[in-house]
């Protein structure tokens, strides 16, 4: 790095941020490009040009280096996947799932019947009565694909529809 001190390094969000606005983005692609400072954004009036290249330095994007002159900070991308923490191997149920939703269904049948199973005990008390909407609405929270979820519980025998398919309940534990 040339110029200045970077004391608390890069913020994904600040970068993001910087990048949604389209001044600051034609600004950064601009001295990318190898601009100088008077021809960045130069077609733009002083107030809309300060605020995007305000918000590059600020975001970490592009810097001044010892002639005053603004240019790309080449490692901000490194150095922003180096923060985001290293994705544990997840074990048992939790690798089907992410953020509380079925990422996936296991290939194997007993892992399948154990999601499943887990789902039902969540979303459904023993002995509740309830109809396709409620049911529904509660699988919602788990995918968007609540039919397909439904139809592998009533599969497995882990969720009963009454003959007339106007209520379903959890069977009975024997």
């Amino acid at each position: 790095m040339t110029g200045g001190i970077r004391l608390s390094g890069p913020h994904w969000r600040r970068v993001m941020a910087a990048l949604a606005s389209n001044d600051a983005r034609t600004a950064y692609a601009q001295i990318v490009l190898g601009a100088k400072l008077p021809d960045v954004v130069a077609d733009l009036n002083d107030q809309r040009r300060n605020r995007a290249i305000a918000a590059l330095l600020e975001s970490g994007l592009v810097e001044r280096n010892a002639a005053k002159e603004l240019e790309a900070y080449e490692a901000i991308f490194r150095d922003l996947l180096t923060q985001q923490p290293r994705r544990q191997a997840q074990t048992g149920l939790a690798r089907f799932m992410r953020l509380g939703r079925i990422e996936r269904y296991p290939a194997n049948m007993a892992e399948r019947r154990e999601l499943l199973a887990w789902i039902v005990s969540e979303a459904i008390e023993p002995g509740e009565l309830l109809t396709e909407r409620q049911v529904n609405e509660r699988l919602l929270s788990y995918t968007d694909d609540v039919v397909m979820l439904r139809r592998y519980m009533i599969d497995f025998e882990l969720l009963e529809r009454t003959p007339s398919g106007s209520s379903y309940s959890r069977p009975d534990e024997t």
